[in-house]
């Protein structure tokens, strides 16, 4: 499909967030979630999870930078036949990235059918 427009994705992007149960979106910790156009490096790349995991951090806090999940539009939108289906999947890539935020890695995503 033609890619969206920013701000239209960016809208997606928080629908998406809003889908996250409250308790466990009270337990997001630290992360920033940005939209960029595309990986600087990996054209196919949907989205990108940068950070230290809830389940890894330890002593972290203080001064520490946030998490990043960084969603890619324009990978996104030619993954898609049509708006319906970008919909979904910005959900389940945003999902897919802040799972990784809680710990949960690729191959236990594919066992839950989020991969």
């Amino acid at each position: 499909m033609e890619p969206v427009p920013s701000r239209r994705f960016e809208e997606l992007v928080v629908r998406a967030l809003d889908l996250l149960p409250d308790e466990l979106a009270r337990l997001v910790d630290n992360v920033a979630v940005v939209v960029e156009d595309r990986h600087p490096d990996d054209d196919e790349l949907l989205g990108l999870y940068e950070g230290v995991p809830l389940v890894e951090r330890g002593d972290y806090g203080g001064l520490a930078l946030p998490d990043r999940v960084t969603i890619y539009r324009l990978p996104l939108c030619a993954f898609c036949a049509d708006e319906d289906e970008l919909v979904d999947e910005v959900a389940v890539t945003v999902l897919h990235e802040i799972a990784h935020h809680f710990g949960i890695d690729d191959d236990r995503l594919a066992e839950l059918g989020w991969d």
